[in-house]
């Protein structure tokens, strides 16, 4: 099982694009949290062309009480962000049930998310910027997370 939380995420077209990459990915939920604009809308369906419509979603206002509430559920909180202690998102070791976590496009994710974390993984940057737009960066490290998922359920880990 793989979840998505989408926290606090203020471009209703990276919303899009998260709902279209879900989609392909297999992403079995997104849980909408904080600022973060739901289905229907016009700017969300023009990028997600109707994966809105194809992935379950959920609109949560606490990202951390309802992290809190999938973490007694066993679900691996994974929270995608540059921080202190954060490791590579393609050396991570990934724990299945697992929801990725991805925060707003200035802010990032809060420290207090940031705590509840059971892994908190980047994207290394080579270039002059610090960090990938969210949609572009959800979508690198979700499937990576399902090829991880997919190498493990075949026993290549």
């Amino acid at each position: 099982m793989i979840y998505a939380v989408v926290d606090s995420v203020r471009s209703l077209f990276n919303v899009g694009a998260i709902f279209r990459t879900a989609d392909g990915a297999g992403v079995d939920k997104i849980f909408l949290t904080g600022i973060t604009g739901c289905p229907p809308h016009r700017e969300i369906r023009k990028v997600a062309l109707g994966a809105e419509e194809s992935v379950a979603w959920q609109y949560e206002q606490e990202c951390l009480q309802l992290l809190q509430r999938l973490k007694k559920q066993g679900i691996s909180i994974v929270v995608l962000e540059t921080a202190q202690g954060s490791i590579a998102y393609d050396s991570a070791d990934y724990t299945f049930p697992l929801c990725l976590v991805v925060g707003n496009e200035y802010h990032g994710i809060g420290a207090d998310v940031l705590n509840e974390a059971d892994l908190v993984v980047d994207i290394p940057m080579c270039g002059a910027k610090e960090s990938l737009n969210v949609a572009v960066a959800f979508g690198v490290a979700i499937y990576e997370i399902r090829r991880h998922r997919e190498d493990s359920a075949r026993g290549k880990l």
